[in-house]
């Protein structure tokens, strides 16, 4: 489905990207890993044709995505950014935006149901009329992803989608992404600090350090020495009723 073929990208003669190639099929879920300043969020930008990379080439069912226009690329590809300032519409009208890139002349009764279906199985139905510069951090950062997931892309790409919010509500946004992965065969990328949070939820894992690509695989990848590589701590990793658990060793 996305294919990324040997991307780099500099910014002011630094280059912040070496070498970049995966792929992402349907049905998967990719988190990207690694510690601050490594590139994680550069490379989700230029997933989303924020950024042109400085070379390589990222293929979208074999199109360069950089030929699509951006209404057409909207359709395929829905991107929340870590953080976004909050305006005045309404949590609903927040969300309905999504439906842009399928508006002709307004907004049509399906575009209304499928904003309220997602508003509804993330929690947030309840506050639609509220407006968004008057809610928390966290119920902002969902009303963010409704957003994207409000696009019906092909492509969901998230950068640490459970920022702010708490423990209950990462594990009741990141069951909704599940949910809309399985039901409409996306492909999510996204990008995350807790690597347990990510083992639970990811089939793939990229680990990144200064800017390369150092691992990518499942679960079989995350290993001591891999962690020690990419963050420098030492830990051990468990496996927990099938689940992969990463603990910090007390020096």
């Amino acid at each position: 489905m996305l294919s990324v073929n040997d991307l780099c990208f500099s910014y002011n003669d630094a280059e912040i990207l070496h070498d970049i190639s995966f792929g992402c099929e349907r049905n998967s879920v990719i988190s990207i890993l690694g510690p601050n300043g490594v590139g994680k969020t550069t490379l989700l930008r230029c997933l989303c044709a924020v950024h042109k990379p400085t070379s390589g080439s990222i293929t979208l069912e074999g199109r360069e995505i950089f030929s699509m226009s951006n209404r057409e690329l909207a359709r395929h590809i829905g991107f929340v950014p870590q953080s976004s300032p909050p305006t005045g519409n309404t949590v609903f009208d927040a969300a309905l935006i999504g439906r842009r890139p399928y508006m002709e002349w307004g907004t049509s009764k399906e575009d209304i149901e499928i904003t309220r279906d997602v508003l509804e199985s993330l929690g947030l139905l309840g506050m639609s009329m509220k407006r968004t510069d008057r809610i928390s951090g966290g119920e902002y950062q969902k009303v963010q992803i409704a957003r994207a997931m409000v696009q019906q892309p092909d492509i969901l790409i998230l950068d640490e989608p459970t920022n702010n919010l708490d423990i209950a509500n990462q594990h009741m946004t990141m069951r909704s992404i599940m949910d809309a992965v399985k039901d409409r065969s996306m492909c999510t990328i996204m990008t995350m600090h807790d690597i347990n949070l990510a083992a639970f939820y990811s089939d793939t894992f990229i680990f990144m350090k200064a800017g390369r690509i150092e691992a990518v695989g499942g679960p079989e990848i995350i290993t001591p020495e891999l962690i020690k590589s990419v963050y420098g701590m030492d830990v051990d990793v468990t496996d927990h009723k099938g689940v992969l658990t990463i603990v910090p060793i007390r020096p």
